[in-house]
């Protein structure tokens, strides 16, 4: 997919020309996917990543975003723990990756670049790997 240049300096509301109403129940997880709709992708932080991607929401403006994370550190955390962002990832909408296999193609190749940092306290992380691995293999 082809992004404006100027896209991380606007909101998901903004780039899928989606606003939505008001949250129907006010869950804490409802309630942050809303706001973090509104919020300038320049602004994100993994735990913003994590748990939009972990909803599923945004997927084609905030997976290259978590890339841009995970090049950098491929246990990048959010609230929970080391690896978060990855797993969330890993486990993202199939049909997202089966249309955007440049981006899995990147995920497939980073993994396998960056496997010597994780160890066998991320090994479901290596188990998450092999099912994403063959969405497009």
């Amino acid at each position: 997919m082809k992004l404006e240049n100027n896209w991380k300096d606007k909101s998901l509301e903004n780039l899928e020309k989606d606003v939505w109403s008001g949250p129907e129940y006010s869950s804490h997880l409802v309630t942050t996917c809303h706001k973090l709709r509104k919020k300038q992708l320049k602004d994100f932080d993994i735990e913003d990543l994590r748990i939009m991607i972990g909803q599923n929401i945004g997927l084609n403006f905030l997976i290259p975003l978590a890339l841009d994370e995970l090049k950098q550190n491929i246990l990048a955390e959010g609230d929970f723990y080391e690896g978060d962002l990855l797993k969330c990832v890993l486990t993202s909408d199939t049909d997202y990756w089966k249309t955007e296999k440049e981006n899995w193609s990147l995920v497939v190749n980073l993994f396998k670049e960056k496997r010597k940092e994780l160890d066998y306290n991320h090994k479901e992380l290596f188990d998450y790997f092999k099912d994403f691995e063959k969405i497009n293999g």
